[in-house]
């Protein structure tokens, strides 16, 4: 098992389009795989068990909040979303409203959606490094529709709140 991100870099004139990347994610379903604006791929390895019930403790009560609300979309962290960079992130959590998701036609949600969601979770599992979740959480934080992000890390016991905008903060 990968216990900290393996990243992949490419030379330019190597490079994935986005369907290529959708197929490539698709033939590694066992692996939690991104790419960054650069094109550079991180693979990472399935979450551990204890990290994987938390994240389906979170996705859990997402959902039923998504269900009683009815404005919005949840999505688990097998989703993967196109940014506006070109990076392709999928937080462990995530929200759309529903009026966002309507826009996009339904081949643009059959794969990786072109959008970055209003909601962002992310948990920090017991090996991931901090400081390279809080720079994905400051990149979803530029991108256009994002309303607020949660960086849970349960090693340190703190929840890191992000807001575009404004400075991190943390409880």
């Amino acid at each position: 098992m990968i216990s900290s991100p393996l990243i992949l870099h490419f030379p330019s004139s190597v490079q994935m389009t986005d369907d290529q990347f959708f197929d490539f994610c698709q033939e590694n379903r066992d692996l939690r795989i991104e790419r960054n604006r650069f094109g550079d791929i991180s693979i990472m390895s399935p979450a551990g068990s204890e990290t994987g019930n938390r994240e389906g403790r979170i996705i859990q009560q997402l959902m039923n909040w998504t269900d009683e609300d009815g404005t919005g979309i949840a999505f688990s962290s097998s989703t993967g979303f196109t940014l506006s960079t070109g990076a392709e992130r999928s937080p462990d959590a995530a929200w759309i409203k529903l009026a966002r998701w309507n826009q996009l036609t339904p081949a643009q949600q059959k794969n990786f959606a072109p959008i970055c969601p209003d909601f962002v979770i992310e948990l920090r599992s017991a090996s991931d490094n901090l400081q390279p979740l809080k720079d994905k959480m400051q990149e979803y934080m530029q991108e256009t529709g994002i309303q607020l992000g949660l960086l849970i890390d349960r090693k340190n016991r703190r929840v890191y709140i992000y807001r575009p905008g404004q400075i991190e903060e943390y409880l």
